[in-house]
Order: C-alpha cells, then structure tokens, then sequence
C-alpha cells in the first residue's frame, strides 16, 4: 500500500522583506523632489502600516512607492488591506494599512469545499491558520496546488512541508 502524501497550505510573507521595503521606500520618499519636503511618515507595527503625510495626493504616491518596493522583493500586494483615509492633526493625512496574514476560517472552509469537490480521494483538514492536504497520489496533491493557484483568492497562498 502507497504512503501518504501531503503538504500544508498557509498565507505568510516574509516580515524581513516587508521591514527592507518600507525602508527602502522611507529612502525613495526622502529623496524624491515632489515628495521631499513632504514629512511623511512610515511606521511600522506588528500588523499594520501607518503612513501620515500632507496630502491625499503625496499619499496616494508613498502607496504606489511602498508596493512597487514590495512587489521588487516578493511579497505579493494581496497581505495589504488598506484602511480609509483619516484626517489627522494640522491638516494631515493619515492612513493605515493592515497587514494579512493567515488564512481565515471562513475562507480555509471554502478552499477545503473546493477541493472536496474536485477531487473526492484527496483528504484536505483545517488546522488553525492552515490547511493540510494529504492523498495517497503525488499526481493529485499537484493537481490541488495548480487548481488553486489558478483561483483568485483574496490572500496568497504558499504550499509548504510538502511530505511524501
């Protein structure tokens, strides 16, 4: 009898990335002519990003910034759910940026339900933030990953400690 194989499914990104882009975008910011004078200001929490600077306009284009700097180094645009813009003190404007990580519950229910779906042998189990995948196929399990990464998500997936 064939062994099982598996791999898990999660939604990560690389939190020293993520610091080496907003630095690098602090240094952009700093630099260029149209935003120099600006003061804007990158702060970083554990699972937010706060940008605070004079204009909707400068904001829109510190955005820009940081995601193209993101993009350059792998993290996928999809771990930043933007919040409104706010109003913030002397005229400024303020703006949080939160940061995905995980996949959420209701979410890993209707991956695990996909997957159920298209594929009867193979045995998909929520554990947390993560879903774990096992058949006794290599071929079905691969099958899973390219169905899923043809799919349109609203969080990026990785498929890790894939196991044979």
């Amino acid at each position: 009898m064939a062994a099982e194989c598996s791999f898990d499914i999660v939604s990560e990104y690389d939190e020293q990335e993520l610091v080496n882009a907003i630095d690098q975008a602090r240094r952009e910011v700093q630099t260029r002519f149209d935003l120099k004078d600006t003061k804007t200001e990158i702060t970083q929490t554990k699972d937010t990003i706060v940008i605070n600077t004079e204009s909707t306009l400068t904001l829109k284009g510190v955005r820009d910034i940081l995601e193209s700097k993101a993009v350059r180094r792998g993290l996928s645009l999809k771990i930043f759910k933007p919040g409104k813009e706010e109003d913030a003190a002397s005229g400024r404007v303020r703006q949080v940026i939160e940061l995905q990580q995980g996949i959420a519950q209701d979410l890993a229910k209707s991956i695990t339900k996909t997957i159920r779906d298209k594929y009867p042998k193979v045995k998909p189990q929520i554990q947390g933030e993560a879903i774990r995948v096992s058949a006794k196929s290599r071929d079905e399990l691969q099958a899973v990953i390219a169905l899923l990464k043809e799919k349109d998500l609203p969080v990026p997936l990785q498929f890790i400690n894939y196991r044979s």
